[in-house]
């Protein structure tokens, strides 16, 4: 939806009377602003006449509104349409709003079961399904088994074309079951991405996918969904945000080499040094993801090259069924090579071993991640972590770093340092050098294994010499 914290932050003081300092530190201690919606909601400090009570035709569309927003102005807009939603709102009402437009719900519910309440919705009775209150288990009886998993593999699989369940269900409802089977691929909407497993090295990968198979360079940058519906591009992360506008030498990319004007393919952009041409680490390109000024001049100082991986349809042919060697000669088709700018991706067929080797170490050499193997003859499946695709990387050296910067977690990890920087030492200069950070492998309860952030944060505590916000 394209609304960042300080813009709920700032629609907050507004429509409460509360100053933008005070919401900030209320954030910083509670870690969650639909939680200081709801508070901030029950103590306000001024009211409006011309209140009204919110209906949800009313919230949605204002939802919609604001997700439709752009152009010169759009931040104070966005700020006067949510302070018009929260003006009328109740706390609770408060709390689900600013959590929605944030897009973090945090109710406990993940895609699964989401996915088995519409099995348990629409074929409970046919099913003979049985929730067991005291185990917390949904039991299927043995011979409708096979049933059951076909239903959810349905439903599953219309998701992944549509990444709606509120689509899925309309058309459960409204055409019955059968009626996914005929979701048509169309571009210009995204779908979830294929995703990989990892493998210890090669020979394993070959176990994995097969031999012969394709080996392809596995860059350090950031995949792009990229979709042409009648000439007009648009982009998506994988987590299918729509970055368009951030992208604009994407796009220029896209309209002049490709030789189709209605397709969705699978790329990896990586970042280009303008002066050397070599290829620049994630960090470099990480910053333009986000990025809403200055776009034009920031994709000067860091341009970026697309490599082609993977395509999923082409002149409105679905190539989700079609073999990975048969998609890979539609990328090779439609791809016009542009030197720096847009190149199928490095690949080469084998099952030799050290011609693999050989590669991996080219590839590693040119500062990519590793190199990923592919099964020939398999589909492109949506959403899935499956065998057909295997990544390949070096498992690195355990490194003795100091913790130089912190950050405070949100939600249930508030009042922790949940996200590390971390730096070595450099000999030569005598001085610390920030290498990256680090916000996984702690975890969040004492009676699991490791150390805790609360650990962590305790011990970090008398360390600190400087803080910006309110943490205490």
């Amino acid at each position: 939806m394209g609304v960042s914290d300080k813009i709920v932050i700032k629609a907050l003081a507004t429509s409460t009377g509360t100053s933008s300092d005070k919401i900030i530190k209320l954030f910083s201690k509670i870690g969650d602003l639909g939680l200081v919606a709801e508070e901030l909601t029950k103590n306000k400090q001024q009211s409006t006449l011309f209140t009204k009570n919110l209906t949800v035709e009313f919230v949605y569309n204002q939802i919609r509104n604001l997700a439709e927003l752009e152009g010169e102005g759009t931040v104070n807009k966005k700020i006067g349409l949510i302070s018009e939603l929260l003006t009328s709102a109740s706390p609770n009402e408060s709390k689900f709003i600013v959590r929605t437009i944030l897009e973090q719900l945090r109710v406990g519910i993940a895609e699964g079961t989401i996915r088995d309440a519409i099995v348990w919705c629409f074929f409970s009775e046919k099913l003979k399904l049985k929730y067991t209150q005291e185990t917390n288990e949904l039991n299927v009886p043995k011979e409708n088994q096979q049933e059951y998993s076909k239903i959810l593999d349905s439903i599953q699989n219309g998701y992944d074309l549509t990444n709606d369940f509120g689509e899925v269900f309309r058309i459960i409802k409204e055409e019955g079951i059968k009626a996914l089977e005929k979701i048509q691929l169309k571009a210009g909407k995204p779908l979830n991405v294929m995703l990989f497993q990892k493998a210890k090295n090669i020979e394993e990968a070959f176990e994995i996918v097969g031999k012969p198979c394709a080996l392809e360079f596995k860059f350090d940058g950031f995949r792009l969904q990229c979709h042409c519906n009648n000439s007009k591009i648009t982009l998506y992360t994988r987590r299918l945000e729509n970055v368009t506008k951030q992208f604009p030498d994407v796009v220029e990319i896209l309209k002049n080499g490709l030789k189709s004007n209605n397709y969705i393919i699978d790329a990896e952009a990586i970042g280009i040094d303008p002066k050397t041409k070599k290829w620049l680490p994630f960090q470099a390109v990480s910053q333009r993801i986000k990025r809403k000024y200055d776009i034009e001049e920031l994709a000067k100082k860091v341009p970026v090259m697309l490599h082609v991986f993977d395509i999923i349809s082409c002149n409105n042919e679905s190539l989700l069924e079609a073999p990975f060697y048969r998609r890979r000669h539609f990328i090779e088709k439609i791809v016009v090579p542009i030197e720096n700018k847009l190149a199928a991706a490095k690949q080469i067929v084998t099952e030799n071993l050290e011609e693999a080797e050989k590669f991996y170490a080219e590839s590693l050499s040119l500062g990519n991640e590793g190199i990923m193997a592919k099964n020939l003859s398999s589909p492109y499946k949506p959403g899935s972590r499956v065998g057909f695709g295997i990544k390949i990387k070096p498992i690195l050296e355990t490194l003795d770093l100091v913790i130089v910067k912190a950050e405070t977690g949100e939600g249930k990890r508030a009042g922790w340092l949940t996200s590390y920087t971390v730096a070595c030492y450099d000999d030569k200069k005598e001085r610390l050098l920030e290498i990256g950070k680090v916000s996984t492998g702690v975890k969040e309860k004492e009676q699991e294994e490791g150390v805790t952030y609360e650990e962590i944060t305790k011990l970090l505590k008398p360390s600190i010499t400087e803080t910006k916000g309110n943490f205490s």
